[in-house]
């Protein structure tokens, strides 16, 4: 089974960086499409950015032109490269790795606090 591990979550200030990482054990990565989804407290998980197999992306308009979803398939890894974060960015992001015929799988998150 699909086995996925987020990482790079951490704590910034406002205006700072971060890179998240999830990485799969899937054999068939190369086919998948992946989404970086969010959940703050008492808020409702909402979908951040997604990329397709051929590597085209849609984001979250919170997020747009701050954020960068990308895929290196011989890592088997979906990186979020996050600039400009905001406090409202504050959330466990999870990614979502869905194999064409055989089943959606998620993460366990990754903590990303920005505060001053």
């Amino acid at each position: 089974q699909v086995q996925l591990v987020e990482s790079g979550g951490g704590s910034v200030q406002p205006g700072g960086s971060l890179r998240l990482s999830c990485a799969s054990s899937g054999s068939a990565f190369r086919i998948s499409a992946v989404g970086w989804y969010r959940q703050a407290p008492g808020n409702e998980r909402e979908l951040v950015a997604t990329i397709t197999s051929d590597g085209n992306s849609n984001y979250a308009d919170s997020v747009k032109g701050r954020f960068t979803i990308s895929r290196d398939n011989a890592k088997n890894t979906v990186y979020l490269q996050m600039n400009s974060l905001k406090p409202e960015d504050t959330a466990v992001y999870y990614c979502n790795e869905r194999v064409p015929l055989l089943g959606a799988y998620w993460g366990q998150g990754t903590q990303v606090t920005v505060s001053s």
